[in-house]
């Protein structure tokens, strides 16, 4: 974007009331999590009575849910044989005096055994195809939002009789697993919601009887951090009623003047100095809530982009970053409308990077429309931008960031052959007292082959005869020697060295000045017997 511009969408939530579940996300055990009915539950960490998000639903509204469960009973951590399993209910309440009908349109629950994540086969941008990639369950639920369907293990209609409550849905989510569900409908009369949790529960009446207790669920890690959230200088997660489940925007751009960017779920401190800000209000919220839907986490975005120019041009999604951090921050499903048709594309993408998410041919002289489609899915970084550039502006850039690496490789094999000329070479091992250190054993002895050449007997300094092995040492052939051993010393190092060049017996380690006749001698046989230790083993193996 060097000398570019981002423009702003100008684009407009709806307002409908959607309940969004996602405070705390890591739950440690049984409780509510979050309730519009009125009144208060008591907090666990703190013993103090919190407020609920009270909030009455009327015609059409929406539901998110998103936890993982990590329990504080270590033996339902599943490192053993059998997992915990914790339940996660959506109770709805009708406080009127005729029964409300619930009707649902789209929607869909799942936890990461039935969609797990895998990151290393899904990066980058691939075609979705008719069955949605299995990225995690905040992937899988958006992708059925995106196409507007309904799973078939939800109710099309439900309906609540007066002055009752009832249990909508419920999924169990295994120990260290995450679970998401987003959910779209509308009613012919006022109810309430509230999610809650439950550690093995047999009937509904279980479920209810969580609710009864008035006790939130452990693991609302923010009551500590309340000042910082009014502050915004932390954003916590949302537990609350937001307004809206869809943004929608529509841009003329003629790129025979300039490429386009336009952000796409910018935040307070994402909005590429365009000033908007993607993020929908609260009606309601837990005192521990982020202050508005920050992550727009199951808000469908719809953009429109009427072009004008010619030739071929990448339209491109990115996550910039100004602090070179690297994470995964996007893995979910993009659909991509132009006069050609409709396809879906899944995009897995770190932070930093730019893809192409399709080329296009523009035809000059026409209006060129691209719409842009996706849910936005949990556990992605919102403050992306979307742009259209000419396809050698993206070439460019790709360009550039092959330089970048190749720079890097060079840094990384320069500092490394620095460090080895700076290392010192490994010393032959001391040994005291005679002692010899002990071998390790077998399963613990790396192997590593030597040559004939290195297998050969080290020569030791001439000895008086007396002194001499009466059997001169064998010629070893090529030998398996564990690695845990030091190099053998170089052949020709004690009794061949150059005319008026100084031994290692002559000149101390660390020193320049000669060695007393008393050191010369103790480096002598120290030196010596780590040799024999040597020759001796390799004999031993060699003898197997």
């Amino acid at each position: 974007m060097a000398g570019q511009a981002a423009r702003p969408l100008q684009g407009r939530f709806n307002a409908v009331p959607v309940l969004h579940s996602n405070q705390p996300e890591e739950v440690f055990g049984p409780g509510i999590l979050v309730n519009t009915a009125p009144g208060s539950a008591v907090a666990r960490e703190t013993g103090q009575r919190l407020s609920n998000t009270n909030f009455t639903f009327n015609g059409e509204f929406g539901l998110h849910m998103h936890h993982k469960y990590y329990p504080e009973d270590a033996t339902r951590l599943g490192y053993g044989l059998v997992r915990g399993q914790l339940t996660l209910a959506t109770i709805v309440m009708n406080p009127g005096s005729r029964p409300v009908t619930l009707h649902f349109d789209r929607g869909a629950v799942r936890n990461s055994f039935e969609a797990p994540y895998l990151a290393n086969h899904l990066m980058g941008v691939k075609p979705l195809g008719p069955r949605p990639w299995n990225t995690g369950p905040g992937d899988a639920t958006a992708v059925i939002m995106l196409r507007n369907q309904l799973d078939p293990k939800l109710p099309q209609r439900f309906t609540i009789p007066a002055n009752s409550r009832a249990v909508l849905f419920h999924t169990r989510l295994p120990a260290r697993g995450i679970a998401n569900g987003l959910l779209s409908g509308r009613s012919d009369g006022p109810f309430q919601m509230a999610v809650v949790a439950a550690e093995d529960p047999r009937t509904d009446s279980d479920l209810l009887a969580v609710l009864d207790q008035g006790v939130l669920a452990p693991g609302r890690i923010y009551l500590s951090m309340l000042p910082k959230i009014q502050n915004r200088q932390v954003f916590s997660r949302v537990g609350g009623v937001a307004l809206g489940d869809a943004f929608q925007a529509s841009i003329n751009h003629d790129l025979n003047q300039a490429p386009l960017h336009v952000p796409f779920t910018s935040t307070n401190r994402h909005h590429f100095g365009t000033g908007e800000i993607q993020v929908n209000a609260l009606a309601s919220r837990m005192v521990d809530s982020s202050l508005d839907n920050v992550g727009t986490y199951g808000v469908r975005f719809d953009v429109e982009m009427n072009l004008k120019g010619s030739g071929p041009h990448d339209l491109v999604f990115s996550h910039p970053t100004a602090n070179g951090r690297q994470f995964t921050a996007f893995r979910g499903s993009i659909g991509i409308e132009t006069d050609e048709g409709y396809r879906e594309v899944h995009v897995g993408m770190r932070s930093g990077e730019s893809l192409s998410l399709s080329s296009l041919n523009l035809r000059p002289g026409v209006n060129n429309r691209v719409k842009v489609s996706m849910v936005y899915p949990a556990d992605a970084t919102p403050g992306h931008l979307l742009s259209v550039v000419p396809a050698y502006q993206l070439a460019q850039l790709r360009e550039r960031e092959r330089q970048v690496e190749i720079a890097r490789a060079a840094a990384a094999a320069s500092a490394a052959a620095a460090k080895r000329k700076t290392t010192p070479a490994a010393a032959p091992p001391a040994v005291a007292g005679g002692q010899r250190p002990a071998a390790p054993t077998a399963a613990a002895r790396p192997a590593q082959t030597i040559t004939p050449a290195q297998a050969a007997p080290v020569r030791r300094p001439a000895k008086p005869a007396s002194a001499r092995p009466t059997p001169p040492p064998p010629l070893l052939r090529p030998a398996i020697v564990p690695a845990w051993l030091p190099p053998l010393p170089p052949l020709r190092l004690l009794n061949q060295t150059p005319a008026g060049s100084p031994t290692v017996a002559e000149v101390p380690m660390g020193t320049s000045t000669p060695a007393s006749p008393q050191e010369t001698q103790t480096l002598r046989d120290r030196y010596d017997e780590a040799a024999e230790a040597q020759q001796r083993f390799l004999r031993q193996l060699m003898g197997r």
